[in-house]
């Protein structure tokens, strides 16, 4: 655990004596998230394409995914962007709960694929958080994408580096915004300050919407030699029947 975190953790620890923690999905105290919360996390459907999410008949990827191709290979998720999850998901976020990263991290543990071979692709061998932008690591204080990542790395025994992906240029939020606006607003947004030549990387993030960060930062990783580069998110929005995305 780094220094500032434990520094962190015990300060909290101090408050929940005050302020016991509530659980997100219920409101129940004394309790960061309860496992009857946890229990009602509506799961991904196995039959979805590997990329997007769109539910599939048959193969891995989308006619939309197919054509074009896209620098990311494949994402997976735990669940849907939903119900208690989405709750403990704002906490997290933009609520400083940040205790909350500890079961959501303990959740990707629990359904880390079993394999990763997306079209022969070896398994992973580097976890790179998501970042922010300075600015908006400043204002809200951590990454969640960083607290989850980082209890990730070590449970599944994959090094997580923070450094090697850099949002360079700060963007609008994207919520509210459909998947065209989406990929215009983070185009171009990230860059690699690593050697990740011949790297087999996965991307963690909270949420999956339409894949637009992720494939941002695949197109950085993959420009600068990266193998193959797939995402793992904590939640991704649910397809609704006219094919559109729950926006989150």
């Amino acid at each position: 655990m780094h220094w500032q975190d434990r520094l962190s953790t015990v300060g909290r620890a101090a408050l929940d004596l005050i302020y016991p923690p509530r659980c997100p999905g219920c409101g129940r105290m004394g309790v960061l998230f309860c496992d009857a919360c946890q229990a009602r996390i509506e799961p991904i459907h196995s039959s979805a394409c590997l990329r997007c999410g769109r539910p599939v008949s048959g193969g891995s990827l989308c006619f939309n995914c197919r054509q074009p191709p896209s620098p990311l290979d494949c994402v997976m998720s735990t669940g849907v962007f939903d119900g208690p999850l989405r709750d403990a998901i704002h906490d997290l976020k933009y609520e400083n709960v940040r205790d909350l990263a500890h079961p959501l991290g303990a959740r990707m543990v629990a359904y880390w694929p079993e394999t990763w071979q997306v079209g022969g692709a070896d398994a992973p061998d580097l976890i790179l958080p998501v970042p922010l932008h300075g600015s908006r690591t400043r204002e809200r204080g951590y990454n969640q994408s960083t607290l989850l990542a980082r209890i990730l790395g070590p449970a599944v025994e994959l090094s997580v580096n923070e450094k090697v992906l850099v949002r360079a240029r700060a963007t609008r939020p994207q919520v509210g915004l459909d998947a065209a606006a989406r990929k215009e607003n983070v185009n171009g947004a990230f860059t690699c300050h690593g050697d990740v030549a011949g790297r087999h990387i996965v991307l963690v993030d909270d949420v999956c919407t339409t894949g637009a960060t992720l494939e941002a930062c695949a197109a950085a990783l993959k420009a600068a030699g990266a193998a193959t580069v797939c995402g793992y998110t904590l939640s991704r929005a649910r397809w609704e029947p006219g094919g559109d995305m729950k926006d989150t």
